[in-house]
């Protein structure tokens, strides 16, 4: 493919321009490899970053230098070196340059490729950049730039795909999604991190393949899928997904969604719903600070609020029904969040975000069970408890379950949660709301009672931890009271010796 030769030179000026701001680094890099006689080249998404103007501070290279030749030289570059990749042939270092910490990763020349029933890809490496460049998922990833010579190597029509915001593959892209067919999600997550369309040849190879991608290892699918919900805009890498036929294998409820209509009627369908939930809640992600609400300035994507907001609804299809002329879908809270567990865990996500995201998901409803009514102390002593340390997560999620066009309807709920949120905050001065506790510990307990450890310790300890939320802080002697008179009250007190 030919580029006009005005726009490539725009586009090396923008480079090299790129290249310079982060001199002496790259010559230093570019000398070592020379001297040593080895050829290297910036490649992939640091060149399409440097031709957006976005170069970040990640720095990938590739090299004719074996990795074992790679170590060496690198460790003449810097301190902090390290080898984990270099079984796929990647090499890493670590440097500082005026305050700014830079990683380098420099790859030997490879083509991975994929036997038919293999989750590993198997490495190979080459002795030249133009297969390497050919091996690359998109051609947009397939431009390099020799930082020895200062040269622009664009093989496969890059630059003009990059300008027409188009993915392409650089082989034709049946040979390209055979070798790796984690592409295909790859191509989902650019449209979401780049914004660009991918071209019909690609799409169609994608829906044709989609099944291939079940022999790709969960861990691989899970960070794709991590790195296009923490896109700026999900959305239309979401789509692809599931308009590719890959979410029937990587992510089922998602496209299961479609087949729902809200209970209101006035979306699309669940599936829709749940995408602008999605939309709102990183808008509201942006703007808070989950340590104490306020505006986050230095904002960084939340993988578990994303989550959450994606599949808040997926328990929908296997709990709906009908009463009357009304469609319902009762539990459909419970229900999703064992189902996004399941999901989640055969994902391999950590513990702490499968945990995370069911329970908000089990808990998005909660603030709609006390309807109109005010909030009670309790009920808000209750809600912060059982929210723990994703409160804040689930004010975001749900601030963002409001997708009504019924404008009266969506500032009464907006105002019903500034309410509880007001009422929290007013707690949360006079009581260590996050950590409410009896008045009295299990030691306390047994002494006041005169029991061993036990079922009945615990159901004391209950009672009292019910009263404290009824009735706020009673103090020693007045739960000691209590404590007795529920004891008095016990028909079946068990040993107490």
């Amino acid at each position: 493919m030919s580029t006009p030769s005005s726009t490539l030179s725009r586009a090396q000026h923008q480079a090299v321009r790129e290249l310079l701001r982060i001199n002496p680094l790259v010559e230093e890099l570019a000398s070592l490899f020379s001297d040593a006689g080895e050829q290297l080249y910036l490649v992939g998404g640091s060149v399409r970053d440097a031709l957006l103007g976005r170069l970040g501070h990640d720095l990938d290279f590739t090299t004719s230098a074996s990795p074992d030749r790679t170590e060496e030289l690198l460790h003449k570059f810097s301190r902090a070196v390290w080898a984990i990749g270099k079984e796929f042939g990647t090499i890493g270092a670590s440097r500082t340059v005026d305050g700014r910490e830079w990683v380098v990763e420099i790859t030997t020349f490879r083509a991975d490729s994929y036997s038919p029933d293999s989750r590993k890809p198997v490495v190979a490496f080459g002795d030249n950049l133009h297969d390497d460049l050919i091996r690359r998922d998109f051609t947009v990833n397939a431009m390099a730039i020799d930082v020895i010579n200062k040269g622009f190597i664009d093989p496969h029509g890059g630059l003009g795909d990059l300008s027409r915001e188009v993915l392409r593959t650089p082989s034709p892209p049946e040979v390209s999604f055979s070798d790796d067919p984690l592409r295909m999600m790859r191509a989902c997550r650019f449209a979401a991190q780049l914004g660009f369309s991918i071209d019909p040849a690609s799409f169609r190879a994608m829906q044709e393949m989609h099944e291939r991608i079940s022999i790709i290892s969960p861990e691989r699918v899970r960070d794709e899928l991590s790195k296009l919900l923490c896109s700026d805009t999900p959305r239309p890498g979401l789509n692809m997904l599931v308009d590719s036929g890959l979410a029937d294998l990587v992510l089922p409820e998602l496209p299961a969604m479609k087949l729902e209509r809200d209970d209101h009627f006035r979306h699309k369908d669940v599936y829709e719903h749940s995408l602008t939930v999605l939309d709102q809640a990183i808008a509201l992600e942006k703007g808070r600070d989950f340590k104490d609400g306020h505006p986050n300035p230095n904002h960084q994507p939340d993988l578990v609020i994303r989550l959450a907001a994606l599949l808040h609804d997926i328990g929908k299809p296997a709990t709906r029904g009908l009463e009357g002329n009304k469609v319902t879908f009762h539990h459909h809270d419970v229900v999703g969040a064992r189902m996004a567990k399941r999901r989640l865990k055969a994902l391999h996500f950590p513990n702490s975000v499968v945990d995370a995201v069911s329970q908000l998901i089990e808990q998005h409803l909660r603030f709609h069970g006390y309807g109109e009514a005010e909030w009670t102390d309790s009920a808000v002593r209750r809600y912060v408890r059982d929210a723990g340390d994703q409160l804040e997560h689930l004010h975001i999620l749900t601030r963002s379950d409001c997708t009504t066009r019924n404008a009266r309807k969506a500032e009464r709920l907006r105002r019903a949660y500034d309410e509880l949120e007001a009422r929290i905050d007013e707690l949360a001065a006079q009581e260590e709301l996050k950590s409410i506790r009896p008045d009295l510990d299990g030691n306390q307990i047994m002494s006041i009672l005169g029991v061993p450890p036990g079922p009945q310790v615990g159901k004391a300890y209950n009672y009292l931890l019910n009263l404290r939320m009824d009735r706020g802080p009673l103090g020693a002697d007045e739960a000691e009271h209590e404590l007795r008179a529920w004891w008095d009250q016990q028909g079946d007190k068990g040993s107490s010796h």
